[in-house]
């Protein structure tokens, strides 16, 4: 159940990381005013949305049309509920980056991209990674958009494929709980100790990190 959980929350996060850097970068240093304002807008309403709605969508458009759950499914529903908390928190990362640095290498006469790639993003990185670990706890306790994804596995079964149905602890979570059995809710409990101890502590070392590179970025 463990290694399913990881595995779905690796893959989830190699596909929200990427686009929201990118979204990040893109509001902070090339879009105007108004994009930016439709953008994170935008991200704010994905960051709304209940996980049930992103668990349908996610069904009628992977699950469905191959009549088959899969751990990949289940990633993909998370990269949603990740991508809005990466990028709006890379943004707050990338605006605190000193614009000497940046008038500085247009001196220089370095492309943008370049600078962007070389001298905003490695700065603003720590910040990148502990919103990355902050989604990613916000993410991993997710249940609705894994009981419509990536529920019918086996659970004696051992499978670290994303593109078969993943033992999960959410959703195991969810199952012993509803068998009636004693023995099926003190494992539950104790899996649910586990899962939140994780969240928690995932969380508090994120939000240390984030307001010690605030720290470092700001003037």
């Amino acid at each position: 159940m463990l290694l399913g959980t990881l595995v779905i929350a690796l893959v989830a996060t190699a596909m929200a990381m990427p686009i929201g850097v990118l979204i990040a970068v893109y509001t902070t240093e090339y879009s105007g005013a108004r994009g930016s304002r439709v953008l994170k807008t935008t991200l704010d309403l994905l960051n709304g949305l209940p996980s049930i709605i992103l668990g349908l969508f996610v069904f009628i458009l992977i699950v469905d049309p191959q009549n088959k759950q899969t751990g990949f499914a289940g990633s993909v529903a998370l990269a949603i509920i990740e991508l809005p908390l990466i990028a709006r928190g890379s943004q707050e990362v990338l605006l605190l980056v000193p614009s000497a640095l940046r008038e500085a290498s247009d001196a220089l006469g370095v492309a943008r991209w370049r600078s962007i790639l070389t001298v905003v993003l490695p700065t603003a990185l720590g910040g990148i990674v502990t919103s990355t670990v902050l989604a990613v706890a916000r993410a991993a306790g997710e249940t609705a958009p894994l009981i419509l994804a990536t529920s019918s596995f086996d659970p004696q079964k051992f499978s670290v494929n994303p593109f078969e149905a993943l033992p999960n602890v959410p959703v195991w979570i969810y199952k012993l709980s509803e068998e009636g059995n004693p023995e099926g809710f003190t494992e539950a409990w104790g899996m649910s100790l586990l899962l939140v101890s994780f969240i928690l502590f995932a969380s508090l070392g994120a939000r240390a990190l984030l307001a010690r590179s605030k720290r470092k970025l700001s003037p």
